[in-house]
């Protein structure tokens, strides 16, 4: 049976007699932005309150909500110290790339601190307790693994289902992005723009970063992608992304 090593706990581990040395745990950053998500926000909210490992900070981004969104998140950060809340004004409409706007508005709150994972995470999530420590376990037994993250699922006839399961294998969806901080440096941050979640991944993978999906680690999604925004306007946005990655000249652009 499969045992994790203490090391990674940050318990202290012998190295020979009367010595030890403790190894403190990584620590990671999440940005999420919600926008007119009170009837998801919870699921998400609970499954980080629960975290083994939790989060060094949890910047939520509440991105111009015109519903309970901002006051349910302002109640979670009341509860936990290590969430912070950012308000944008409403703009009116839900913004196609609004997501990344609204991340680097999160990602500049971030207080002067050392870390060493930065997380992408969306508002409609729910995962298993030891979701977080499952996954940087994976890092920690790959120095070259820069973008991973968990795998997005549906819930079908009471069972997880693989929401993309044609995904090609270098990819890991913008619903979950876990960066290595080295790797997040190289890649000089994200792309304003659709189809940003695959550009970051091949500038990783042509400087010498893996990047992969965790297939054994699942996140539910509580709402089909692009169902908030509709089917038409959703095939746009998707259209937009794939030119700006180069599949329209035909398969994936990695080959």
């Amino acid at each position: 049976m499969y045992t994790r090593p203490e090391s990674r706990k940050g318990f202290p581990i012998s190295h020979g007699a009367g010595i030890s040395v403790k190894v403190n745990p990584p620590r990671y950053i999440v940005i999420s932005s919600a926008r007119d998500e009170q009837d998801k926000r919870g699921h998400t909210i609970r499954s980080m309150a629960g975290q083994t490992r939790p989060p060094a900070l949890w910047v939520i981004v509440n991105d111009g909500s015109t519903d309970q969104t901002a006051k349910i998140i302002d109640v979670a950060a009341q509860e936990h110290p290590w969430i912070l809340l950012v308000n944008r004004v409403d703009r009116g409409f839900r913004h196609q790339g609004g997501g990344v706007e609204a991340f680097y508005d999160g990602y500049g709150h971030i207080p002067p601190q050392p870390w060493d994972f930065l997380v992408n995470l969306d508002a409609d999530l729910s995962f298993a307790p030891d979701f977080f420590e499952s996954c940087l376990e994976k890092f920690a037994d790959d120095p070259k693994l820069g973008i991973g993250g968990g795998l997005i699922c549906q819930q079908v006839d009471g069972n997880l289902a693989c929401e993309s399961p044609g995904d090609p294998s270098f990819h890991v969806r913008g619903a979950t992005k876990i960066y290595r901080h080295a790797c997040w440096a190289a890649i000089g941050g994200l792309l304003w723009a659709p189809g940003w979640d695959t550009i970051d991944e091949l500038k990783a993978n042509m400087l010498g970063w893996t990047t992969r999906t965790f297939k054994d680690v699942p996140l539910r999604h509580h709402r089909y992608t692009g169902s908030a925004d509709g089917t038409w306007k959703n095939y746009v946005r998707f259209g937009l992304a794939n030119y700006t990655t180069g599949y329209h000249l035909g398969g994936a652009p990695c080959g």
